[in-house]
């Protein structure tokens, strides 16, 4: 079977309810991020590219001439969703964000908008702007990235905010409507398959309408790079990568949306692990897995057997 056969996937289930089609189409709105310019933290997350942040050499191109360049680039899909992926993009006064996204809607074959943001960057007036365009009809989805539950680990990554703060930004978005997308990354220093089971169950716990699985990446410029460069950091190794997925895809309500089960980079950018330059390499594993064990929903609701991966052991966790 092929992967979307037996994982709810973002894109069959937008062909499925719009009866065609429809393609993410990626957006840089030029925005920052709060944990690098003081108002939250500085230094940013330990795993983000740091000069990718702010470079003044970079012309962003308007809203309107991306979503075209982007659109010419899709062969098959007539209907599209504008992603904002870079950075943290709710990071602006409202009537900026406002003009923004209502730019990528102005087109008649968007359906709606994809946000990436931080969950302690959505105020009240952006769930509000949000909201509206729910109630005129559009697929809204905002993307939140958590990354791990783990209070530990998130002060570790310099993450700028906990676990309560998802908590309450996720419940209030869905109760306006707004779908949620949580971001997860798998692993993170110190962390073991109990941490990574454990923040699943907790992000299900709270209620989600999509997930996002990465593998971690070491990155140029980031400060994790420099504790692998020298030796005190590794990356994940894929095969532990796969066996964690697929058990969170197996034990995954069939009603939640994955949006993407791996993720990929390229040299000289990606440092470590170099499987991730290949997005197939895994995504082709991790359903060839449940291909074997069951499908996504197939555990449903069963246990997690809390085993750590053979390269770790409690005492370095």
């Amino acid at each position: 079977m092929q992967l979307h056969e037996l994982v709810n996937t973002i894109g069959q289930d937008l062909q499925r309810r719009y009866g065609e089609k429809v393609h993410k189409l990626t957006l840089h709105g030029g925005f920052s991020c709060p944990n690098r310019d003081g108002t939250i933290g500085r230094g940013g997350c330990t795993f983000c590219n740091v000069s990718s942040f702010v470079d003044e050499n970079v012309q962003i191109q308007p809203i309107n001439i991306q979503l075209t360049d982007r659109a010419g680039e899709v062969k098959r899909a007539k209907k599209y969703l504008a992603y904002f992926q870079a950075y943290t993009n709710t990071y602006a006064e409202v009537q900026t964000l406002k003009a923004m996204y209502e730019e990528a809607l102005k087109s008649a074959d968007m359906v709606g908008l994809c946000v990436g943001t931080r969950p302690d960057c959505v105020p009240d007036a952006v769930l509000d702007l949000l909201s509206g365009y729910v109630e005129q009809g559009y697929e809204i989805w905002l993307e939140l990235g958590l990354q791990t539950a783990n209070e530990r680990t998130l002060k570790r990554i310099n993450r700028g905010h906990n676990f309560a703060c998802y908590e309450e930004i996720t419940k209030r978005a869905r109760a306006l409507g707004i779908k949620v997308c949580t971001h997860l990354i798998i692993g993170l220093p110190k962390e073991t398959r109990t941490d990574y089971f454990d923040t699943f169950e907790k992000v299900l716990e709270v209620g989600t309408d999509g997930l996002k699985l990465h593998p971690l990446h070491i990155v140029e410029g980031s400060t994790m790079a420099k504790a692998w460069q020298v030796g005190r950091l590794d990356a994940p190794d894929m095969d532990d990568y796969v066996e964690v997925a697929a058990e969170i895809i197996r034990r995954t309500p069939a009603d939640i949306i994955y949006h993407r089960v791996s993720a990929a980079a390229r040299r000289p950018t990606l440092l470590s692990p170099l499987w991730c330059e290949n997005r197939w390499l895994a995504m082709t594993e991790i359903g060839r897995v449940l291909d074997k064990l069951g499908p996504q929903g197939s555990l449903c609701g069963q246990p997690f057997e809390y085993q750590l991966p053979a390269c770790q052991t409690e005492s370095e966790a």
